[in-house]
């Protein structure tokens, strides 16, 4: 059961068009990624693992199929709590509806509540999260707002024996003291910033001065990606981190800041952007000041406006993540915890979801599998 409730009612129009897209491409096989213009600079760092270079074919699967683990029971409760009411927690949620609706096919009925905010809070997650304690979940999942002031409600959770997961695209890891059992997400958040800092510094040259967007203080994925387009940036002698601010996942907030960018720093080269809001605030700023010709925009994930803008040259690069599958495996994970297994039994401690790295020539395949967009 989906219950959205009335903060949870969010653009399930954008959801509902991208099931029909999976019913007719099922999978992003028809996206090519293309490389960026090559030039004489070395790159001062390679992907990890987890992370996916340039050239992936599939930056989004719809075409999973349950694992072989046969569930202990026939109905299942879960209650997800995730950072604030946004696109993409509505794609990590249509991965969710199918691997439910999987489950229900074999007989097994998957009950679940997939609330959050209108707007990123740390103290409306540990509200949320009190109030579970009232209730009889198998398991709580949770995209972690904030590690230091969310882990000690999850570590209370847990110590009153209810069993605790993370999701999406933030951990409390136990390296925090977190005592949650398995995380399913990204778990390269800081490679993911470093991928897109080093495109941004191989089309600028090696030269420039650069502004970061994070996003929501305090939220992992954000701080983690900042962090890591820093660590690239600061490695090139001829480029500089003139600001960093937040913007609280928000594009209103991201486009101010990027007016204010603008206004201070005429020969602002570069902007990171390190959530799914800000890219577009900051490429809606920068076009209106008619400087999208001097400024490189790189940030993340697959809003439709940000993917039109790399289509059109505005957007030099986007990390899209794997949404559809972390929803998908995330329930998959769920209904092990809730069966007694433990990491290493059935699923590891983290199941690692992928991101990739695209650039303009595949934003037009991504527009039409993920929105219906036809040029």
């Amino acid at each position: 059961m989906f219950d959205r409730g009335a903060e949870g009612k969010r653009l399930f129009a954008r959801v509902a068009l991208a099931s029909v897209c999976c019913g007719c491409i099922l999978g992003l096989y028809g996206c090519e990624n293309v490389a960026p213009p090559e030039t004489d600079l070395e790159p001062v760092w390679s992907a990890s693992e987890g992370g996916q270079e340039t050239g992936t074919e599939e930056a989004v699967h719809f075409d999973h199929e349950l694992d072989g683990y046969e569930p202990l029971k026939r109905e299942y409760s879960f209650y997800f709590t995730y950072k604030m009411v946004h696109p993409w927690w509505d794609a990590v949620a249509l991965g969710m509806e199918d691997a439910a609706e999987q489950y229900n096919e074999r007989g097994v009925v998957i009950n679940y509540e997939y609330l959050a905010p209108s707007a990123a809070s740390a103290q409306d997650q540990i509200q949320r999260l009190n109030a579970v304690k009232e209730r009889d979940f198998d398991v709580v999942g949770v995209d972690v707002a904030d590690v230091e002031a969310v882990t000690p409600v999850i570590n209370a959770l847990v110590d009153r024996g209810q069993k605790v997961m993370t999701f999406s695209s933030s951990d409390s890891p136990s390296e925090a003291g977190c005592k949650r059992i398995a995380y399913v997400g990204n778990t390269h958040n800081y490679e993911d910033g470093a991928d897109l800092a080093q495109a941004l510094c191989a089309k600028l040259e090696g030269k420039g001065k650069v502004a970061v967007l994070v996003g929501t203080p305090g939220a992992p994925c954000h701080e983690d990606r900042a962090r890591g387009a820093q660590s690239v940036i600061a490695q090139y002698p001829g480029m500089e981190v003139v600001a960093v601010e937040y913007d609280e996942d928000t594009m209103e907030k991201a486009y101010a800041l990027t007016k204010g960018f603008l206004e201070q720093h005429r020969d602002l080269a570069g902007i990171v952007c390190c959530n799914m809001s800000n890219p577009v605030g900051a490429a809606r700023a920068v076009l209106e000041a008619g400087r999208q010709e001097q400024v490189v925009i790189v940030g993340m994930d697959h809003d439709r406006e940000a993917l039109g803008y790399l289509r059109d040259g505005v957007i030099y690069a986007l990390g899209v993540q794997d949404c559809y599958s972390i929803g998908f495996d995330t329930i998959q994970v769920a209904v092990k915890i809730a069966d007694g297994l433990l990491p290493g039994e059935a699923y590891p401690e983290k199941t690692e979801e992928i991101t990739t790295i695209i650039y303009q020539d595949s934003a037009a395949a991504m527009l039409r599998t993920l929105y219906g967009v036809v040029d």
